[in-house]
């Protein structure tokens, strides 16, 4: 085949479109938040994008992006999950499931609840003290949720290997064209029985728990157990193709939509009576974002304004500087 023929198959397979990666920061370049600590029953957001949940009351982690990679692949950092304390006796309903979660309007391009579904390939360099089998699973929430799940192997200890797992398209359930959760992308690391028992479900099935998450190691049986992961691409077809290097500036505005750090002081102008300032985003916000500063001593009061920016507000005159505004839209 010519190189023009293949560039042209490509293109009509959608693997040659720019922004093919339906994943963001998968080569955890951007880290806004800095390194975190996982908590129970919630969803602990680490490396921009990128969340761990799990519900069990024994085990803990540190999450933290690293700069240790596989070599010669053009990466400089990864997502590290460090066990920091053990659960060794899993609880049946227990899960723990690092992932990324991704709006409706972006996955418009699988034609998904039509005839003309189509497959998604998810690639990876993945690396675990712990050996086993893991699982990658994909919860489509929309309507009736839905669920499919693949099996990978870590073969060797403390060695970067690449993975390559291929979904099958879902013709019976569209994704919604909004801004909500519609894909929950979830690389399993502890499940307990309630979710392995069953059949895996390689194939699209309305969520049956049992048959999410058959075979998966218990990565949190030791403190000595570190997961690494990047190099993450999600793309239409059935096969992978190169991950797609992105430059930083692009990388950072696609986060920016769901996470940002205003990295600046805010001055509020003195009205003798009250102080008032305004701010505005770099990159427009998905929904309206929750706000939180670094440094707030005249106790203003935070008013984000809808998804392009926001003021601060105090009845009373303060000059006293606001440092680092920071908005949160994640799903």
């Amino acid at each position: 085949m010519s190189k023009a023929a293949e560039l042209a198959a490509l293109i009509g397979s959608g693997q040659a479109q720019g922004d093919k990666n339906l994943i963001i920061n998968g080569a955890a370049t951007v880290h806004q938040r800095g390194n975190q600590t996982a908590s129970n029953g919630s969803a602990v957001y680490f490396v921009d994008r990128w969340n761990m949940y799990h519900n069990s009351g024994a085990l803990a982690a540190n999450l933290q992006q690293s700069t240790v990679v596989p070599s010669g692949q053009g990466f400089n950092n990864s997502i590290l999950v460090d066990c920091t304390t053990v659960d060794s006796s899993v609880g049946a309903a227990e899960v723990a499931l690092l992932r990324q979660i991704i709006e409706g309007q972006n996955l418009q391009r699988l034609a998904y609840g039509s005839s003309g579904a189509k497959s998604l390939t998810i690639s990876f360099w993945v690396r675990s003290t712990k050996t086993g089998i893991y699982v990658v699973d994909i919860y489509h929430a929309d309507a009736t949720a839905r669920t499919q799940s693949h099996q990978y192997t870590i073969s060797q200890a403390d060695t970067w290997e690449y993975k390559t797992l291929t979904f099958s398209g879902d013709t019976s359930i569209a994704t919604d064209n909004d801004n909500a959760a519609t894909f929950y992308v979830q690389w399993v690391l502890m499940s307990g029985t309630d979710h392995t028992s069953g059949s895996l479900a390689t194939t699209w099935q309305n969520q049956t728990d049992v048959n999410r998450f058959v075979g998966q190691v218990n990565f949190f049986d030791s403190t000595s157990n570190n997961f690494y992961l990047t190099g993450v691409q999600m793309e239409v077809g059935d096969v992978a193709t190169a991950f797609e290097h992105e430059d930083i500036a692009t990388t950072l505005r696609k986060c920016k939509r769901y996470y940002e750090l205003l990295d600046t002081t805010i001055y509020p102008v003195n009205y003798s009576t009250v102080s008032l300032a305004n701010f505005f985003w770099t990159e427009q916000k998905r929904a309206q974002p929750t706000l939180t500063v670094d440094t707030n001593n005249g106790g203003f009061n935070l008013y984000p304004e809808q998804t392009s920016g926001g003021y601060i507000y105090k009845s009373s005159a303060n000059s006293t500087a606001v440092l680092n505004m920071r908005g949160n839209s994640e799903l």
